[in-house]
């Protein structure tokens, strides 16, 4: 096979058959030193099982199923001299482990060694061959991280229990690997960039926190006006911090059966607690001071209690939940809520400078000759949300002309959207 198409075919059934010997032989590797598209070829990871069968095999059945490679590929691969075919099972392999791989470099497969860490465990110390395993291993998408894994343990967890599915449907769970949010999307100021890190620190070192008894930690309350970025950190941290996100909006768990109310609260920082480590988000927090103030239902007074209980008995270091409330209104939040939390995080509007790293981050991969610098000083008092909606509303401009290129117009259409937008809000009817 000398096309492009032809030797990328080949080196791609190769590579299946180097990690399945690989594997085969060595068996401290596991699930995550298999990358994503090897997984789904083995079939590792169905019913979100993280054990891994052994021995991986590698028929032609399967790689004409999932690789949709021609026959006349298969053919050539199997006419290697250091690969063996069983014409009863139509199962390859590699006899010659050494032989195989060194083939497999020099027809230009060392990217593929470089993105798979079952390769780069076999490869990390052979001549010529710059690779870490570690380093491999690190990049590879950790099969915890996605959704079948994540559906399978709540599966698992909530099974025929009936209340626990109640509390269940209360709440979205996002496994890390669903969320688009990326911190590397996001500009963030050094306060909130410090809280990911001590996070990220205090995950890492959790069974020395345990130790030392020091659990007053992980309860954060995220403060700042609408559209500053507060959910959005929250679902980054998620993937950075590779941690499944629960999302619960107070008004949604309250607006239940009031006699309910209370019991779902519970069962809902118990599923947590079982899903651990996991970030519990709730959103809306005020929701809780308004109820105290306002309303004087001794049900939903009692849901309310119930909910500060449970803050109060939840630690990251004990029990791995990684608490995040988050609200637009933080006056009228009692001192009864402000000390469930250890510490309180602030989302300000952006200032100039944050807002033209926004916009530079938004119109990365838009082809727009747009001068950052002005545009950030005639947005003042403009929310990340607003600049991403007024980027969006400048793109739709462009395109109702069939142009993919934004000129000034396009730009000034969408500022002026974003600013009827804001009359409108606040306007008082």
């Amino acid at each position: 096979m000398t096309t492009d198409t032809g030797t990328r075919d080949v080196l791609a059934i190769m590579e299946l058959l180097l990690t399945a010997e690989i594997f085969n032989r060595n068996q401290d590797l596991g699930i995550n030193d298999l990358r994503p598209r090897c997984r789904e070829f083995f079939g590792a990871g169905i019913g979100g099982n993280t054990e891994v069968k052994r021995p991986l095999i590698v028929s032609e059945g399967a790689i004409k199923k999932v690789l949709g490679v021609p026959d006349a590929v298969c053919q050539a691969v199997r006419r290697n001299p250091f690969v063996g075919y069983d014409e009863f099972g139509q199962r390859l392999s590699l006899p010659s482990l050494d032989a195989a791989a060194g083939w497999f470099l020099k027809k230009g497969g060392g990217p593929l060694v470089e993105e798979n860490p079952a390769l780069a465990s076999y490869f990390e110390g052979k001549d010529g061959v710059q690779v870490r395993y570690q380093d491999v291993r690190a990049k590879n998408p950790r099969f915890e991280d996605t959704k079948e894994y994540m559906e399978a343990k709540v599966s698992r967890l909530i099974g025929e229990n009936e209340e626990m599915r109640e509390a269940r449907d209360l709440i979205i769970i996002s496994a890390p690997n669903e969320v688009e949010s990326t911190l590397d999307n996001l500009v963030c100021t050094p306060r909130q960039e410090e809280t990911i890190r001590k996070i990220g620190v205090a995950l890492e070192h959790r069974d020395f926190l345990k130790q030392q008894r020091i659990y007053e930690f992980g309860r954060l309350l995220f403060v700042g006006p609408p559209g500053t970025g507060k959910t959005s950190l929250a679902l980054a941290m998620s993937r950075e911090l590779h941690m499944p996100i629960l999302e619960v909006r107070l008004a949604m768990v309250t607006s239940q059966y009031l006699g309910e109310t209370s019991k779902n609260i519970d069962r809902i920082f118990d599923l947590a607690k079982k899903l651990a480590p996991c970030i519990l988000f709730i959103d809306e927090f005020d929701f809780v001071a308004k109820t105290r103030v306002s309303d004087d239902h001794g049900a939903m007074k009692r849901a309310v209690n119930m909910l500060l209980k449970n803050i109060d008995q939840i630690s990251f270091v004990k029990n791995g939940v990684l608490l995040i409330g988050a609200t637009n209104h933080p006056r009228i939040l009692d001192e009864a809520a402000w000390r469930r939390f250890d510490e309180v995080v602030e989302f300000p509007l952006p200032d100039q400078a944050m807002r033209q790293a926004i916009l530079e981050k938004i119109a990365a991969a838009i082809d727009c000759n747009c001068d950052f610098a002005d545009l950030a000083a005639q947005t003042e008092g403009f929310s990340g949300s607003d600049l991403r909606m007024m980027m969006k509303e400048a793109v739709i401009s462009a395109l109702m002309e069939d142009r993919r290129h934004l000129d000034a117009a396009d730009i000034e259409r969408g500022l002026l959207r974003v600013e009827e937008r804001n009359v409108i809000r606040d306007t008082g009817y």
